[in-house]
């Protein structure tokens, strides 16, 4: 029987109230990366970003779309991913060739890749409401170092993260992405009755077991997620909730793309012609909109 795959597993860690999410990406994953010809290092911190965004997605109670986004002087301009209230992930980076070139050595390190900037979480609930933005410099050497300085510099809540991303063998022997991140937050104090001793030590030891589980085990396709809470921190007893589900599914439509292309001065819709057509390429999937003359001359007149 197949495992469960592409979802945020919610747990709580009892009695110590620590609340978490473990994500485990396979198809949805793979289907992201390989959309764009990415170097491996590139694909590897997208990975990251799109399951950290499971991750911190599961964290919140909202109708509408999460993003995490990096910008930066490095190899990495930028970075974003972003999953919807319904489990719809998607992720893009885009890259300067030239300092990537110039970059010795495969590394997914942050100052590496990304380089000086900023991360940004946002959660956008529609246009009917206000929009929030947590913004903080890049510092770690991980993509989950940065997000965990956010925590501690933005929210002041307390958070520990891990995360892995790597290429493993299908049933049909074909090498296949996989993601997956773990992620524990310690509760406020006034929401249990714990003395302040235990609840420090409750929160060391979670978090000591959770350093302790390997990558392999974060994205090994047989392992069930229920089994590797389970396997982790059964002796505090820990609780799993319905899990939500992940799929890769981009938002990008020709009906966006025309009202964008309807929106533009007829000068600028001329020079975008390569070969007599307006063709866009979606960043996120790669999908590519064409428009001919008769084409744009019916967005025009509607």
């Amino acid at each position: 029987m197949a495992v469960p795959d592409d979802l945020v597993q919610p747990f709580q860690i009892e009695p110590f109230a620590l609340r978490g999410r473990l994500v485990r990406l396979g198809t949805a994953i793979d289907t992201i990366l390989t959309q764009h010809d990415y170097p491996e290092p590139v694909a590897i911190m997208l990975g990251e970003a799109i399951a950290l965004a499971g991750a911190l997605a599961g964290a919140l109670k909202y109708e509408g779309v999460f993003t995490l986004q990096t910008k930066g002087d490095g190899p990495i301009r930028m970075m974003v991913a972003d999953v919807t209230t319904a489990g719809a992930i998607r992720g893009y980076a885009q890259i300067d060739q030239a300092k990537l070139a110039a970059m010795t050595g495969a590394s997914a390190a942050v100052p590496r890749l990304l380089g000086a900037g900023y991360l940004a979480l946002t959660v956008d609930q529609g246009e009917h409401t206000e929009r929030y933005q947590g913004i903080v410099e890049l510092q770690g050497g991980t993509l989950a170092e940065c997000v965990h300085h956010y925590f501690h510099q933005s929210e002041q809540v307390e958070a520990a993260l891990k995360v892995a991303v790597a290429k493993t063998p299908g049933a049909d022997g074909q090498m296949r992405w996989r993601a997956g991140a773990l992620m524990i937050q310690r509760l406020p104090s006034e929401t249990f009755t714990l003395e302040r001793e235990e609840e420090d030590e409750g929160w060391r030891r979670a978090t000591i077991l959770m350093a302790s589980s390997t990558s392999a085990e974060l994205i090994d396709p047989s392992l069930p997620a229920d089994q590797l809470l389970f396997r982790l921190f059964h002796e505090d007893g820990v609780r799993a909730h319905p899990a939500h589900h992940l799929a890769a599914q981009c938002r990008c439509s020709r009906e966006r793309v025309e009202s964008v292309l309807h929106s533009l001065p007829a000068d600028d819709l001329e020079e975008m012609k390569v070969d007599g057509l307006v063709t866009v390429t979606c960043e996120f999937c790669s999908k590519v909109y064409a428009f001919s003359d008769d084409d744009l001359a019916a967005l025009k007149a509607g």
